[in-house]
């Protein structure tokens, strides 16, 4: 049975309407609705099946200070800082999520991901819980989401198919113990955590 989505603490939809689980199939990804109680079991199951480096990529809103006003409180566009750790082992990869996998799972602001060296594949968790596989071998995940009781829809709906003026979503930054999406690249850089680049959203 289809199961109602359990929203991570950061992102909420204003929309009366109910959204569930599910995901659809693309020419080379996959979209799904995954709820935060599936999400580190889905991480996991991407990561373990990747015998190959693999590399961590983060996410996050650039700081206000690096943006263009073209008046007072406004920009003309926004940005994301993307991170990475290359080179990882799948077990260099699991201990990432044990030792900030909450904020990650929970935050709203940010997106996350795994991604293989030589596969090329790549998972992303951003916000309002959608999650996204890329492949060009796309056939070998048509198992994948089964395992996690998610169950393939020919016409997804995402909370992004419910904004209007009247029902806006909400995506906020996740603390936990004092530590937020923002202090991970401090805590990673022994781990060779480097900035790549500023993105335009």
């Amino acid at each position: 049975m289809t199961e109602v989505l359990k929203f991570k603490a950061g992102s909420r939809i204003s929309s009366t309407q109910k959204l569930y689980e599910g995901y659809e199939v693309g020419e080379n990804h996959i979209t799904a609705n995954v709820g935060i109680d599936k999400i580190e079991k889905v991480m996991q199951h991407f990561i373990v099946m990747h015998d190959e480096p693999q590399f961590f990529i983060l996410e996050l809103p650039a700081n206000l200070a690096d943006e263009t006003e073209v008046a007072p409180g406004v920009v003309r566009g926004l940005h994301k800082d993307i991170y990475y750790i290359d080179g990882c082992s799948r077990e260099e990869a699991l201990a990432i999520m044990g030792r900030v996998g909450n904020l990650l799972f929970n935050d709203g602001l940010s997106a996350f991901g795994y991604g293989g060296h030589e596969s090329g594949d790549e998972i992303m968790f951003g916000k309002y819980n959608v999650l996204t596989i890329y492949s060009q071998n796309i056939e070998k995940y048509t198992d994948f989401f089964e395992t996690h009781e998610i169950d393939k829809t020919d016409n997804l709906i995402t909370a992004w198919d419910t904004f209007s003026q009247e029902y806006p979503g909400t995506s906020e930054r996740y603390e936990l113990d004092g530590k937020t999406v923002y202090d991970i690249p401090t805590q990673f850089e022994e781990w060779g955590m480097y900035l790549a680049e500023q993105r335009e959203e």
